[in-house]
């Protein structure tokens, strides 16, 4: 998928505290979502339909990805 992130509006989660490794999120008026490293705002950025997104984050908050596979 090759989208325009150049007018993007990023945030960044209340829980990053003052540090930039932190991962930002962009949403899109199209309803894509951007994805992005904090450290590295120039460089390559993940971008999701809303469906994936929404799949992606119901499995962040399931405890999938807790690195304990």
């Amino acid at each position: 998928m090759n989208t325009d992130l150049s007018e993007a509006h990023w945030v960044k989660s209340s829980r990053s505290g003052a540090t930039k490794e932190c991962v930002e999120v962009a949403f899109l008026d199209t309803g894509i979502v951007g994805v992005r490293d904090s450290k590295n705002p120039t460089g390559p950025a993940l971008t999701f339909t809303p469906t994936e997104w929404d799949t992606f984050t119901a499995r962040v908050q399931d405890g999938e990805f807790n690195g304990n596979a």
